[in-house]
């Protein structure tokens, strides 16, 4: 069950961080990091998030 777990986790976490990167090709993204210089707070979020999701994954597939 733990690897179920973990596979599943793992593909949310590639699905997040595809998400998180469109979103950050968008106009808007890229017209608030030419002005501020770093991403949106809603990629970051969404990087993190993948981030956390991936190492869950990882962790219920060696378990």
């Amino acid at each position: 069950m733990g690897k179920i777990v973990g596979i599943v986790l793992l593909i949310v976490a590639v699905y997040i961080g595809y998400m998180g990167y469109t979103e950050s090709q968008g106009v808007v993204s890229s017209v608030t990091s030419i002005f501020s210089g770093k991403p949106t707070d809603n990629v970051m979020l969404k990087y993190i998030a993948a981030l956390v999701s991936g190492v869950i994954g990882l962790y219920f597939l060696k378990k």
